[in-house]
């Protein structure tokens, strides 16, 4: 993994690491919540959040946009911790096969052109911000203990 490539990594992990976590007090019956009507659904935002991440680093990969490989269907709180649980290790390895080149290289994605790196740094931005609307989602269905997030200390 090139050094940019592992820096992003751990800037990820450590959110995805925090995403983890704030599954785990959901229930079942808050996946249908939405704050409001054209929003995701708490169950939806947490799938989209682990599918974004797959779409991000296979079309950096492939240099071209690709969909998601990983399902989205689910129906209750322990199908989409699986989900994400798997987007985690499916997202890890593709950040181990990333290559300079490939960061390098030039991806149009919805009509915007830029190298891989600049993608990459969206796609932890795209999970930055939508972990911040699903600790919102479960303060208002009522889970009031969520992790709290911390910055690793810089390395010597």
């Amino acid at each position: 993994m090139s050094h940019e490539g592992q820096q992003q990594f751990e800037r990820w992990h450590r959110h995805r690491t925090v995403l983890l976590q704030l599954l785990q007090d959901v229930q079942s019956e808050h996946l249908d919540y939405k704050p409001w009507e054209n929003a995701y659904t708490l169950g939806g935002l947490a799938v989209h959040i682990a599918a974004a991440s797959d779409m991000f680093l296979r079309s950096i990969q492939n240099g071209s946009f690709t969909p998601p490989s990983i399902s989205t269907q689910f129906e209750t709180i322990d199908d989409i911790r699986n989900i994400v649980q798997a987007s985690t290790e499916s997202t890890t390895a593709l950040f181990a096969e990333l290559s300079d080149s490939q960061l390098e290289q030039p991806l149009d994605f919805n009509g915007f052109t830029a190298p891989g790196n600049v993608w990459l740094n969206n796609m932890v931005d795209h999970e930055i911000h939508h972990k911040g609307q699903l600790f919102t989602y479960v303060r208002a269905v009522g889970i009031e203990k969520v992790p709290f997030f911390t910055l690793q200390p810089a390395k010597q």
